[in-house]
């Protein structure tokens, strides 16, 4: 029997509690288990700060160093391969962060908005959850690989301000993955080997999902701005500018850019920025 309103426990706090889980294991199948039982929890609209500035939980190992001096990775050989599919689990693991954070910091927010990022988180979970499988497959375990920490940097440079939040992370960060992803299956399919090709299959199942966290994000970037008076549009540059964005580089995806929402006047501004 579902709990009543006073004894139901917070999804937010639940939330929070993940984040802070550092073993990568248990902190994916929680967030897949909680997006399961959403409905045993109350969403409340604000909850207590007593941690806010506080890092997530992560094992010790990947050993995080600048993003520069993340070495090349090639799919054509077999350590090269795990390489790849690690660098792309810890973002997948950086990304149950990204979406956990959104879901527990920011108060005032519709119920909707907790819950998509809930899903978000949930969802994540799943690809970290089969990439990590994938890896052991290949002989390795997450963490085996040296990573960098960009995403979460993103994430602290947000942290008082949803508008650029949402603008950021997944309307910047996560929709880079959407244009990088078809190039790498074009390189596992080009390997074609067994793994090589269900890598690009577990890709397939990521780019999908990441279409609708993409539009998510321009869903309440779009609501935000309209709540506060701002033209999305023209405010996407300057805070760009102000939270260093990273800047889009050629080749763009722009059918799944398209398809998460993105407006043509945005595809075309981007596709002129590279030229």
């Amino acid at each position: 029997m579902p709990h009543s309103s006073t004894t139901q426990p917070c999804l937010r706090r639940a939330a929070y509690l993940l984040l802070k889980q550092p073993d990568p294991v248990i902190k994916a199948q929680a967030t897949q288990e909680l997006w399961l039982c959403r409905a045993d929890y109350t969403i409340n609209s604000t909850i207590d700060k007593d941690d806010a500035n506080n890092a997530p939980g992560r094992p010790e190992r990947p050993r995080l160093i600048d993003p520069k001096d993340v070495p090349r990775r090639t799919p054509y050989t077999v350590a090269g391969h795990a390489a790849l599919m690690h660098s792309i689990a810890h973002i997948e693991f950086n990304a149950i962060h990204l979406a956990l954070d959104a879901l527990w910091r920011f108060d005032g927010l519709p119920a909707p908005f907790y819950v998509d990022w809930l899903q978000v988180a949930a969802e994540e979970a799943k690809h970290f959850t089969l990439l990590s499988q994938h890896l052991q497959a290949l002989g390795y375990q997450y963490g085996d690989f040296e990573a960098h920490n960009g995403l979460w940097d993103m994430c602290i440079s947000t942290q008082h301000d949803i508008v650029a939040r949402m603008a950021l992370v997944p309307r910047t960060m996560e929709a880079r993955g959407l244009d990088a992803t078809p190039i790498i299956q074009a390189k596992l399919r080009k390997v074609a080997t067994p793994t090589a090709l269900e890598a690009a299959t577990v890709l397939q199942i990521i780019l999908d999902d990441e279409v609708g966290h993409v539009a998510i994000g321009n869903h309440w970037y779009r609501w935000l701005c309209e709540q506060r008076g701002l033209d999305p549009i023209a405010l996407y540059p300057t805070l760009a500018i102000q939270h260093r964005a990273p800047k889009m580089r050629p080749p763009f995806n722009l059918a799944a850019r398209k398809q998460a929402g993105f407006h043509a006047s945005e595809l075309e501004a981007l596709t002129q920025s590279a030229e």
